[in-house]
């Protein structure tokens, strides 16, 4: 048997992350984004969807409400035009598109209308969702490349969203720099390459899945445009407005922008065939995230770690781990130092906004767990060894008991069955240890002085007696 050919996702773990933790993955590309794109907060927290859109002309999702539920209500009778976008619906366009791949010679497609008795013929079965001969010779290929575009204006929001308008706004601005470091007005290819690259990563997956047949379909007419006479630019006129204009607004609410976004569509329909491909870092990430230990081998082992009866185990298999494969250890430490490093310097390298003072934040609430290897540990501190200078002997010898007595008297109190009368009477009297010693000692040096009169008075009263 002939063995089957294997077949390598690049984007596989990329892929796994956006379903599995799409939340992750979201910031992930967001930060990435912001790196290469300025947005100011009221633009980043649109694109996270955490606020409405702001668009030309006072439009917003607020004013589309009414539309919106006319087409919940449309799509509940299973129509397919006018309807938010769904897989059943790129299902059936998807038999247009593939009729057209066949007719790319045609002269004038997507700019010469068709018939519109036979639209409407073909969008009545298209909404009722029955099989449809499209090579039966009944429809022309201008009549089905019209029907294209209807479906795109009818979506609810264009095909690349509300949410990424001033994106893309931002990334046909990027533009490369000269030696001095100021703005020429050569665009940026490379950084708009990459930027659309994570922008398309966060689009629906509907979404996504429709604009990679779209842009693939103008690519290859625009590659036989000397017999159909529409070049990139020529379509991107005549898809901008159905793919990344707002809805409802017009040419003169869009004003000087209007370049930018045909422009922009220009540029997506000539560099399509590397749009759709993850940037190397945001893969190796995924794969760091899933690969960064050889527990991380699948779901169930995912959601097993993060269990609490297996947080008592990790320290035991991750000794197991470094005695039976150290080298491998060592590896997998220096990738993931590599990856905190080169992301840590993309925070720096952000443009300042809300975004980025959140993420040094982070930063600094775990700057041990950002920077593996920078455990520190404090020595403990050491006992002080008892003096052994010469000094300190002369003062023991000299002073002898009272020197002792000081000392203890530092750390524990003298214990009351081995004090005299007299000691009980010196601590009430003097009421610290150190001044006991003190008046101890002038307690016996005045008892020698007594008994040397008592001695002297002894003799004197012998030699009286003697005469």
């Amino acid at each position: 048997m002939r063995s089957q050919p294997i077949i390598f996702n690049p984007d596989f773990f990329v892929e796994k992350l956006r379903h599995e933790k799409p939340e992750v993955f979201t910031e992930l590309v967001v930060s990435n984004i912001t790196r290469l794109i300025d947005l100011p907060g009221a633009e980043l927290a649109q694109l996270m969807g955490e606020e409405d859109p702001k668009l030309p002309g006072g439009n917003s999702i607020a004013s589309g409400f009414l539309r919106s539920l006319m087409s919940l209500k449309r799509k509940e009778k299973g129509v397919v035009f006018g309807s938010p976008l769904t897989e059943e619906g790129i299902a059936q366009v998807s038999q247009l598109i593939e009729y057209l791949h066949k007719h790319l010679r045609a002269e004038g497609l997507f700019r010469v209308p068709g018939n519109s008795i036979r639209q409407q013929i073909l969008k009545d079965a298209l909404n009722s969702g029955t099989d449809i001969d499209l090579d039966s010779g009944e429809f022309h290929s201008n009549d089905v490349a019209t029907l294209l575009k209807m479906f795109l204006g009818e979506l609810p929001e264009p095909l690349l969203t509300h949410k990424h308008f001033h994106a893309h706004l931002k990334i046909a601005d990027l533009t490369l720099f000269d030696e001095k470091g100021n703005k020429t007005s050569t665009p940026d290819k490379e950084r708009q390459i990459e930027a659309l690259q994570l922008l398309f990563l966060i689009l629906p997956a509907p979404n996504r899945s429709l604009l990679k047949l779209l842009l693939d379909l103008l690519y290859q007419t625009a590659k036989k445009q000397d017999k159909n006479k529409m070049s990139a630019h020529n379509l991107a006129l005549m898809f901008a407005p159905h793919i990344l204009w707002p809805r409802n607004v017009t040419a003169n609410d869009l004003q000087e922008n209007i370049t930018k976004l045909n422009n922009g569509v220009t540029f997506m329909i000539k560099h399509s065939q590397k749009l759709f491909k993850a940037p190397a870092y945001i893969r190796e990430c995924a794969r760091l995230h899933y690969l960064g230990s050889r527990a991380h081998a699948s779901k169930d082992d995912l959601d097993l770690l993060t269990s609490p009866s297996s947080k008592e185990l990790q320290p035991l298999k991750s000794q197991k781990r470094s005695r039976l494969d150290p080298c491998h250890q060592e590896e997998t430490q220096q990738r993931t130092e590599d990856a905190l490093k080169e992301l840590f310097r993309h925070v720096h390298n952000m443009p300042d906004s809300a975004k980025k003072k959140k993420l040094i934040r982070q930063f600094n609430k775990h700057p041990t767990a950002l920077t593996p290897g920078a455990d520190v540990r404090t020595p403990p501190a050491q006992r002080r060894t008892r003096s052994r200078s010469f000094s300190g002997l002369i003062k023991r010898k000299v002073l002898g008991t009272p020197v002792i007595m000081e000392r203890k008297s530092r750390d524990v109190t003298p214990e009351p069955e081995r004090a005299s009368k007299e000691n009980i009477h010196l601590l009430q009297k003097c009421g610290s240890p150190a001044r006991v010693s003190q008046a101890k000692l002038k307690f016996l040096e005045g008892r020698k002085e007594d008994s040397c009169r008592r001695v002297r008075a002894r003799l004197l009263s012998k030699e009286s007696s003697s005469l």
